[in-house]
């Protein structure tokens, strides 16, 4: 399984959409981690699970989303609720709670992944307004029953940030 991770691309539409067409037909699911301040039915999201961030207002978008395939547990948020900037704790603490092995979210701005209790967190950093590091990015994240690869890429050119990537066991 392969999915396209993208966040806080605030407002940027065109973007959106070249990151998604450029990698639409290689990957089984899109997902926005919030702050899109997009509309839940703009076509740039069409066919993208997305999730509130709070710079989205209205209640179109969920705050959260649980996925389950076959022995993968997906959970997307944004991250604000769970104060990301300052520590993964209470994000770590939802996860077991909903008994997720991967997790997705934003809102820090800071392009990261890690391993931590058998949970997998993932934070593909901004698309419009990085923080660290300085290049605009996305991940995708290639699944299979012994490995896990998370691949972050930079926005404009599509180039793999390879710094950046890493290889978990499942």
């Amino acid at each position: 399984m392969k999915l396209l991770i993208m966040s806080d691309s605030h407002g940027w539409a065109d973007e959106v959409v070249q990151v998604v067409d450029r990698h639409k037909h290689e990957v089984d699911e899109l997902i926005h981690c919030g702050d899109s301040e997009l509309q839940v039915d703009s076509k740039e999201l069409s066919g993208v699970k997305t999730v509130k961030g709070n710079c989205d207002f209205g209640a179109d978008f969920p705050e959260e989303i649980k996925e389950t395939y076959g022995s993968l547990t997906l959970y997307v948020t944004h991250g604000h609720h769970y104060n990301v900037k300052m520590t993964y704790v209470p994000l770590s603490y939802r996860a077991e709670e909903v008994g997720a092995n991967l997790v997705c979210f934003g809102h820090s701005h800071v392009a990261d992944c890690f391993m931590e209790q058998g949970v997998l967190f993932i934070n593909p950093g901004s698309m419009r307004l990085p923080r660290k590091p300085k290049e605009q990015t996305y991940v995708i994240c290639h699944i299979t029953d012994t490995e896990v690869e998370v691949s972050f890429y930079e926005r404009v050119s599509g180039e793999k940030l390879t710094d950046l990537s890493r290889s978990y066991s499942r």
